[in-house]
């Protein structure tokens, strides 16, 4: 039998794999972590999955990666943001 030692550094082995899975469960969830990727903004998921959930996904994918091919911004998360807001007056 396993001295408990071993059996607990096996133990959290496993909890500490599990953690790094991806507990995606709905589609704005995946917009909102795609949002983050293409805007290089992982510090911000739960803002980009909040959005996701309550504005058309397509819409925000689309505009995400017009900003993403645009090289001359350096935020581009900040700049998304702002040019969500003109997009919501429309």
């Amino acid at each position: 039998m396993e001295d408990f030692e071993t059996a607990s550094r096996k133990y959290f082995k496993v909890l500490e794999d599990r953690g790094k899975q991806s507990k995606v469960y709905k589609p704005h969830q995946l917009a909102g972590l795609e949002l983050a990727k293409i805007l290089d903004d992982d510090n911000h998921k739960s803002l980009y999955i909040k959005l996701a959930k309550f504005y058309d996904n397509t819409s925000l994918l689309s505009l995400a990666k017009r900003i993403d091919e645009r090289k001359d911004i350096d935020n581009k998360g900040a700049y998304f943001m702002k040019m969500l807001k003109s997009l919501k007056n429309d």
